[in-house]
């Protein structure tokens, strides 16, 4: 038995002032992330759950699109109908050319 479907977006499709919610490690993070992103490792989202905004549209963001998903079935599962998955991830982010930072003094990256 499948849960619903993982609703998903786009890089370009990312609506104007989105929650984005990145859920890599701290490494990936460190390395490059949108520069409005939230970071909130995935395994520390069932702990965390109260810092996921239940209203306006929440984008859920990994390195290529699979730990996203499986948080927005989580969340979706915990009564959240505001998130979607970012397709391709931070991989597809930064093919679209959207802007990044890093924290780690080198060059933006995914890795």
């Amino acid at each position: 038995m499948f849960g619903p479907e993982i609703p998903a977006v786009t890089p370009t499709e990312v609506p104007e002032g989105a929650y984005l919610l990145d859920v890599r490690e701290p490494d990936e993070w460190a390395a490059g992330h949108a520069p409005d992103a939230h970071h909130l490792p995935m395994m520390e989202i069932p702990s965390r759950l109260a810092e996921v905004p239940t209203d306006g549209e929440v984008v859920v963001v990994c390195r290529s699109g699979g730990r996203s998903a499986q948080v927005v079935g989580y969340l979706m599962n915990n009564g959240w109908d505001n998130v979607r998955n970012l397709a391709g991830g931070m991989r597809a982010w930064a093919a679209a050319e959207r802007p990044m930072l890093s924290e780690d003094g080198n060059p933006a990256r995914v890795i």
